[in-house]
């Protein structure tokens, strides 16, 4: 009889919930539904389509765009080097990242203290990235690999590194140390007990941390710009180039934002499973 009157009050509630959570997610798909409407027009109907512009509504769809842009060796050439760089950046960072997890999850180091040592590689994150981009450039420079695609992947696998670090260190301080003491028992030294029970128990969390730096990597654009400018131009670079001396390109840009937006998306739908298992890895115990 109690929770009667409180059941409007919960309806009420819920609806202005949703409300709220419909509102924030038009804010945030419109954009992309925006460059999508503008990526299927004419340079014309670009400036006097009005309202939403829906196609087949407000003007007619074409793909002339989409064929011009993706025709060009530009694009071709971005999409490849940002795969590249951002596959490769993102495996880099892995393999450093998740032994250093473990070792931190699991051994006492008697200089440091393992949560001094996270808060250090939280700190790298911390640092500005616009803090580094000129002793990066000398340093490329130097070594001669200024506009190269091993540039990029070395940059900004170190910018990711600490994201490894810090979801992986906690995924394993979840995992049953029980499991490692008993391989370890059976014969099994420290790299075995982490090659066959530790890293298969986290290749959930890895790949929801591989996926995560993946898209940071892949939308970076500070030093995508000034190490990597013409051989190794990626894909946010190649949208600023929409604008020309006739002001900016609404339609090629469209079509750009577009193809950095699909990729990162069919990957994040295809593997979502594993990025929720991974993230909420020991969020529950028994």
């Amino acid at each position: 009889m109690s929770d009667r009157p409180n059941k409007p009050k919960s309806r009420l509630g819920d609806a202005i919930a949703s409300i709220v959570a419909i509102t924030v997610a038009f804010v945030f798909i419109f954009p992309i539904y925006w460059a999508f409407s503008q990526s299927l027009r004419n340079p014309l109907d670009t400036f006097t389509v009005a309202g939403l512009g829906i196609p087949w509504i407000n003007f007619t769809p074409t793909l002339d765009n989409w064929i011009d842009q993706l025709g060009t060796p530009e694009t071709g050439m971005a999409l490849y080097n940002s795969t590249v760089v951002s596959v490769s950046a993102a495996l880099l960072a892995l393999a450093l990242g998740t032994p250093a997890a473990y070792a931190i999850a699991r051994f006492r180091f008697e200089r440091w203290k393992n949560r001094d040592i996270t808060v250090w590689f939280l700190s790298q994150r911390v640092l500005p990235p616009v803090a580094t981009v000129i002793p990066f450039y000398l340093t490329m420079r130097y070594l001669g690999l200024l506009d190269t695609k091993f540039a990029l992947i070395l940059i900004n696998a170190t910018f990711v590194l600490p994201y490894v670090v810090v979801i992986l260190r906690q995924t394993f301080l979840d995992l049953p140390i029980e499991l490692e003491e008993a391989a370890l028992i059976d014969g099994a030294g420290h790299w075995g007990a982490f090659w066959r029970i530790a890293l298969p128990l986290a290749a959930p969390s890895m790949a929801a941390a591989g996926l995560i730096i993946f898209a940071f990597t892949w939308n970076e654009f500070l030093f995508a710009v000034a190490i990597g400018s013409n051989s190794a131009i990626m894909v946010p670079v190649h949208i600023a180039g929409a604008i020309d001396t006739r002001g900016v390109q609404f339609w090629f840009m469209g079509v750009r934002a577009m193809t950095a937006i699909i990729p990162p998306v069919i990957i994040a739908l295809i593997a979502q499973r594993y990025i929720v298992r991974g993230l909420t890895l020991g969020a529950v115990r028994g």
